[in-house]
């Protein structure tokens, strides 16, 4: 893996995306979807927050930016926690659900037009990468600590699943890629 932060940030926010997507359009998997949604976020944001936020806040100068997306984070994480103690098929769920994905999305668009881009020009690009491989360490450490009943596989069981699917280049993908690549030849 030698992506940057900010590309492997953008990535966690797209793979929540599709989740908040799956949530609405997949009602009746919605407590295993809010489990894997409270995995990511969680590991996400702990990984920033440990790894990034402080980069972010020395070399871009970023330090109010930085405090604010941890407030948000920790708002997020508050709404998800609310969210989960809802019946999944009632109004509650709905309005919550909504107050929480609109809380994210806001999140990511302000770390999006302000801290990443702020970040990607004060430092280097091996600094960069640097972050991303301490970055995407803490979130696997981080991920470690849930159990997401099958939601993120054992690195033998991605590899046998992408045989199956013919994914190419399969050897050489890491945990994170052969994931990332299973889902991709799942959607089709």
């Amino acid at each position: 893996m030698a992506e940057d932060a900010v590309t492997l940030i953008l990535k966690d926010h797209r793979t929540m995306e599709e989740l908040f997507d799956r949530l609405q359009s997949e009602p009746d998997q919605r407590p295993r979807l809010l489990e894997e949604i409270e995995a990511i976020l969680t590991a996400h944001s702990r990984a920033e927050e440990d790894e990034v936020y402080p980069a972010a806040a020395k070399a871009a100068g970023e330090g109010p930016e930085v405090r604010h997306g941890t407030e948000e984070h920790q708002e997020a994480e508050e709404l998800l926690r609310k969210l989960k103690e809802c019946d999944p098929k009632s109004k509650e769920f709905d309005k919550r659900c909504k107050e929480f994905v609109d809380a994210v999305k806001h999140h990511v668009e302000e770390e999006e037009s302000d801290v990443l881009p702020g970040l990607r020009e004060a430092v280097s690009q091996k600094r960069a990468q640097e972050l991303g491989r301490a970055f995407w360490e803490r979130r696997a450490r981080e991920l470690e600590r849930f159990d997401v009943k099958g939601r993120v596989p054992r690195q033998r069981d991605l590899y046998e699943e992408a045989k199956e699917l013919d994914i190419e280049n399969r050897s050489k993908m890491n945990k994170e890629e052969l994931a990332e690549a299973v889902q991709r030849a799942r959607r089709g």
